[in-house]
């Protein structure tokens, strides 16, 4: 696997994925049905082991009735100012 998918920045969008679902109210189970997946797919991309696309990230932030902008801008503010890809 390579390093940056643990990188602080991967970091960043994993913990506020997993921050959104939990604000959400939605167990990783029911997330993952409404994305027509298994549990594990959620389990994965919050364990860090999965990394997320942003038709994915779309879709995912979606399925929490959430908006992608929104949540995204979060995201960038919290961005390390430079990272690795």
């Amino acid at each position: 696997m390579s390093k940056s998918t643990f990188s602080d920045a991967h970091q960043v969008l994993v913990e506020q994925l997993t921050a959104a679902r939990k604000q959400s109210g939605m167990k990783q189970a029911e997330l993952a049905a409404l994305l027509g997946k298994d549990q594990s797919y959620i389990s994965n991309i919050e364990r860090g082991q999965r990394r997320v696309d942003i038709i994915e990230f779309v879709a995912v932030i979606r399925a929490m009735g959430l908006n992608p902008d929104d949540v995204f801008s979060d995201i960038l503010r919290q961005l390390p100012v430079s990272f690795a890809v």
